[in-house]
Order: structure tokens, then C-alpha cells, then sequence
């Protein structure tokens, strides 16, 4: 039964697929003196200090690869180095990578092969052990190499995959927020009488002292319609050093939109003045 070690693959693309245990699973069954396998990807950009996402088929196989990334020493570390499988014959006998040598002998393994596989940012390594030493010399060839580039070219095309969706998610809220961030824009115009880039400007540099999204933002600003905003959205064009009303005409597009912010702006010059959606503190 393969035991599956969710990590990350890495920040911002979500778990990796099936696809590492099954890897595993399969150089496990394909290699007759083989008493277990471990697969482990790891991306380029990846988090430091940080795990990467590994795959066993048996749990008294997970301390042999969590020892090597806490000690930087092992045929996993040294295969990625060197780019070259890292042959461990007998472990009673090969005394290189002293932690992993111990964990192993607790496990009963008495050797290993690892060898690694690249595509352009990501590596894989799969490692086959045994009971018996000197019976895996075959391992570095045939079937488990032939698995090892199916699976790392597999995971290299789930990555960018996933790499798309998120940007289609990101174009698609883009699209979703930027009508009401144009409306924010032609509120600012309207109140300081400054142009489009100018207003833009200000709700950036906003957003980024007070820690809140451009989007957000905009949505708190056409809430009050700028209404009671005046004295503070000016105060911060003279930090910025942009000087209200001194700025060009508005373009075409912004400008039906401050007329539309000035038009709901006016429409509530009589209401209740509406607590600022502006911390004062991130204002002075």
C-alpha cells in the first residue's frame, strides 16, 4: 500500500497529483529484489527549509528521506548534485552518508539506488532499496529510468497546467474587480480634479499603506462615493506630491466615469456623512 505525503509542490500551485506515489509504486513492483521505493520532486523555486513533496510505499521508508533533507547528505542530495544515480551496494559497508547509513541498518536496508531525473526547473528522484546488498546494480537502467522521464515529464505538464489556471483566475478577477476600480478612479478624479493616471497613482499608493486590496479599496471608496473624503484624498496627493486640480484633462473613458461619481457624489451632499473606509493613521 503506497503512503502518499502530501506536501506542496510548490508556493502557490497546490498539492502535486497522484502521479509521485504511483511512481514509486510502480519502480517498487518493476525491480524483483527491491523491498520498497521513494519518489520525491523538487522544484527550483521552492520554499528553503522546507520538505518537498515525497512519495513511500512503505512508512519505515519516509525517516531514510527525512534524515538526508535535515542533514544535506545522502544519495538523494548527492544524485541532484551530481546529476548521476547514487549507488549505495552495502550499507554495512559504505560509510559516506553516516545518518542515512544508520536510519537505513534500523530499517533493515542494506542498499539503495537513487537516480534523478530534470526538466527545466523540476527534479525528481526515485530510489529503490533492498534487504540483500549488491542485488540492485540493475536498478540505474531499463524499466525504473524509462519510468522516472514518463513520470518527470508528466509532472512538469500538470505544473504548468496548474500554472495556467491560476493565472486564468487571476485575469478573470482582474476583469471581474476593474470596472468598480474605474469607478473608484473617476471618484478621485472628480474630488482632487486630476487625471486618470494621477488617480490611479493615489489608490495604489492607498492600498499599499493601508494593506488592503486595490479592489477592496475601490469597493469602500464607491460605497461613500468619495463623500467626506475630500480633505484626506488631498492630503495625501500633497504627500505624494501631486498637486489637486493642477492636472490634465480626464481621457474619454475616465472622464464619463467621473461624471458619473459626480453625479452620485452631489447626489448625496445632504446625507449623513459616512465614517471614512481610511484609516487617519495611514493617511498622515
Amino acid at each position: 500500500m503506497t503512503e502518499y505525503r502530501d506536501f506542496p509542490l510548490d508556493r502557490g500551485t497546490g498539492p502535486p497529483d497522484a502521479g509521485l506515489a504511483g511512481l514509486a509504486e510502480q519502480a517498487a513492483s518493476c525491480n524483483p529484489a527491491c523491498c520498497g521505493a521513494t519518489a520525491t520532486v523538487v522544484a527550483r523555486d521552492a520554499g528553503h527549509g522546507e520538505p518537498p513533496p515525497t512519495a513511500v510505499t512503505h512508512p519505515d521508508l519516509a525517516p531514510l528521506v527525512s534524515v538526508q533533507w535535515e542533514s544535506g547528505e545522502g544519495p538523494i542530495p548527492s544524485a541532484l548534485e551530481t546529476g548521476r544515480p547514487a549507488s549505495a551496494e552495502d550499507l554495512l559497508r559504505d560509510e559516506r552518508w553516516p545518518g542515512y547509513r544508520a536510519k537505513a541498518l534500523d530499517a533493515g536496508v542494506r542498499a539503495s539506488v537513487t537516480v534523478p531525473f530534470r526538466r527545466q526547473d523540476l527534479a525528481v528522484t526515485l530510489t529503490v532499496y533492498g534487504f540483500r546488498p549488491g542485488f540492485l546494480r540493475d536498478a540505474a537502467h531499463g524499466a525504473t529510468v524509462l519510468l522516472g522521464d514518463l513520470a518527470t515529464t508528466g509532472l512538469l505538464r500538470d505544473r504548468h497546467y496548474r500554472e495556467v489556471l491560476a493565472e486564468v483566475d487571476q485575469l478573470d478577477t482582474a476583469l471581474r474587480t476593474r470596472p468598480v476600480v474605474d469607478q473608484a478612479c473617476g471618484i478621485v478624479m472628480y474630488v482632487l480634479r486630476c487625471d486618470a493616471d494621477t488617480a490611479m497613482t493615489l489608490l495604489r499608493r492607498l492600498s499599499q499603506r493601508t494593506n488592503r486590496k486595490l479592489s477592496d479599496l475601490a469597493e469602500a471608496l464607491v460605497r461613500t462615493r468619495g463623500h467626506g473624503l475630500e480633505a484626506q484624498l488631498a492630503r495625501l496627493a500633497e504627500q505624494l506630491g501631486r498637486t489637486p486640480g493642477a492636472a490634465a484633462e480626464p481621457t474619454l473613458g475616465h472622464g464619463r466615469a467621473a461624471r458619473r461619481a459626480e453625479h452620485g457624489a452631489l447626489s448625496q451632499r445632504r446625507s449623513p456623512e459616512p465614517v471614512s473606509p481610511f484609516p487617519e493613521e495611514h493617511l498622515s
